[in-house]
């Protein structure tokens, strides 16, 4: 029996975790009369990162859609940067979510189900018509892909519920360097075509009930379009696209968008506006017209504020809030330090995201009443018009949806950005480095044997194993193959690990170089596992490694 193989049988499992502290001492096993330490620990091995776009598609977000299509290279080129390399999957949904003033026939609310076609077929249906203009350029300046070769050539997949069947999936996705897109087609050309939603939804947008649909029924074995969507041990990101206010409603208080004008910023219009978002999820501090600050709050259906969360006549925010907590602990119990993103390109001053002087949200009354009576607040960003300066692109200041991006800010970035801007690019990769600073590298956090030292490098003894409790499964991984510059896993096998040993040039291989983070942190061994399809759910990785004797001279920083 090899040292590996008696290794594995010998010990018992113990947890503990590569990112962070050991929870268990190390045990001696006895290998050919010799006692050797060894220790067992999870290991987090992880490139996946599952994103939501939640994008506006009301009447007013034409040239935001467009200029999201023309930067969203700086975006990917983050996730598939060489150093980065993610597994990730893009889906994508917009804010209409039903609301009683617009006509679902009319507007065809997605309500969270993920949307996967090329925005040239949906020109043809009127998706970027909105009060009889058209608004075509948002798609066809940046797309040239219809659904005949675009969504009709989506590769089959598979996800980690799907037991080896694979299916078109509604989302773009890369994993392990291979997209489900057709070959002759990049991700960027992709998003160019799925990424406009139009200008025909309903103007009563429902950003936070949208994700709430969307990221639920990607566990929602009915769901045709989500189910499988999120990955148990995959990062997972929220994007929100849009220059206006949360309205996402409580369906039993729907008068108030049809009759009941308690929060109508003028009873005498003949219909309710957006500026009932704004009063009916919004208080403000101080007497105006320029408010001290404004906060979400929930009111009740006669006005009343601060009432119990089930009887806010919008949904409270902390429904959302725990929802997408729930789904953050769940994934900590799998890797305690990762983090749910939530970011925003929204009605915010340009500079807000670094606290620039100037850029602090200013909640004032809009001196012009029409503006007032439409949105119940003043913009809280502009952007000039070149072609008719009478009328600047704005945005309304966001409140139910940055106090709820808020609730997830690691650190201490604010991840809002401007929506009033003609150039995305920087916001884009701002909030992809956010991603890639969560995609930490699996460093082995004990100092490993080197069983070779007549070569340069370490020579490890580990055993990387596959559990799946759920299914009674355990699997040695084999060792990943060195083949034309790149990793890839023996014939016949779906996963492979490879340890990376390299803490300097010491090798004329990259592949094998260690994460300068593994480094710098003073240890030696580093993982990687490679998939060519996805784990079951609920699996998990062991790593079993023989410890060195000598740990002070081999690792002397750690």
């Amino acid at each position: 029996m090899s040292l590996r193989s008696a290794l594995i049988v010998s010990l018992p499992l113990v947890t503990g975790l590569l990112t962070g502290c050991l929870e268990h001492p190390l045990k001696k096993v006895t290998y050919d009369k010799t006692q050797v330490d060894v220790i067992t620990v999870n290991v987090q091995l992880n490139k996946d990162v599952d994103i939501l776009f939640v994008i506006d598609n009301s009447g007013s977000m034409a040239d935001e859609q467009a200029t999201l299509s023309k930067n969203f290279e700086a975006f990917i080129g983050v996730l598939e940067r060489k150093d980065v390399d993610a597994n990730y999957r893009i889906g994508i949904t917009t804010t209409d979510s039903g609301n009683p003033l617009c006509k679902g026939s009319q507007t065809t609310p997605e309500g969270g189900k993920l949307v996967l076609s090329s925005c040239l077929d949906r020109m043809e249906l009127g998706d970027f018509t909105f009060n009889m203009d058209d608004y075509g350029y948002a798609c066809s300046d940046y797309c040239k892909l219809d659904d005949a070769m675009l969504t009709d050539r989506i590769k089959p997949t598979e996800t980690q519920y799907s037991d080896g069947e694979v299916a078109p999936r509604r989302w773009i996705e890369r994993i392990e360097g291979q997209t489900n897109l057709p070959d002759d087609v990049t991700t960027v050309e992709a998003f160019q075509c799925f990424g406009p939603q139009g200008v025909s939804g309903c103007g009563m947008e429902s950003h936070l009930e949208s994700m709430y649909l969307a990221l639920a029924q990607a566990s929602a074995v009915d769901s045709p379009t989500n189910y499988g969507f999120l990955r148990d041990q995959a990062i997972l990101s929220v994007v929100f696209i849009t220059d206006e206010l949360d309205c996402s409603y409580n369906p039993e208080f729907g008068e108030i968008f049809t009759t009941d004008k308690t929060f109508w910023e003028n009873p005498d219009d003949p219909q309710a506006t957006s500026a009932v978002c704004f009063n009916a999820g919004v208080k403000c501090e101080g007497t105006g017209p320029t408010y001290d600050s404004c906060r979400s709050a929930n009111y009740g259906i006669d006005g009343a504020v601060d009432v119990p969360d089930e009887q806010a006549v919008l949904q409270p925010l902390s429904k959302y809030v725990n929802f997408l907590q729930k789904l953050e602990d769940d994934k900590k119990e799998r890797q305690p330090d990762q983090e749910v993103l939530v970011a925003l390109i929204a009605g915010v001053p340009p500079g807000y995201e670094t606290n620039a002087a100037g850029a602090d949200i200013v909640y004032e009354d809009a001196t012009d009443p029409e503006f007032q009576d439409s949105f119940g607040i003043g913009a809280g960003c502009t952007l000039a018009n070149p072609v008719d300066p009478a009328k600047p692109q704005t945005a309304i200041p966001p409140v139910r949806e940055r106090e709820f991006a808020e609730a997830f800010q690691v650190g201490g970035d604010r991840n809002l950005f401007s929506i009033c801007q003609d150039d995305y690019s920087e916001a884009l990769r701002e909030i992809a480095k956010k991603l890639e600073e969560q995609l930490k590298p699996a460093c082995m956090t004990e100092c490993v044997k080197d069983i070779d030292p007549s070569t340069p490098v370490l020579d490890p003894s580990c055993v990387l194993t596959q559990i799946n409790d759920a299914e009674g499964t355990r699997e040695d991984l084999p060792h990943c193959e060195e083949v034309d510059g790149e990793w890839v896993a023996p014939a016949g096998e779906t996963a492979c690990f490879a340890e990376l040993i390299d803490r300097g040039n010491q090798t004329p291989s990259e592949l094998d170089n260690m994460d300068p983070y593994c480094v710098g942190e003073g240890f030696n061994l580093e993982f990687k596992l490679f998939r060519s399809a996805p784990a079951p759910a609920g699996t998990t990785i062991q790593a079993t490694c023989e410890l060195s004797p000598k740990a002070d001279q081999d690792c002397p920083m750690l």
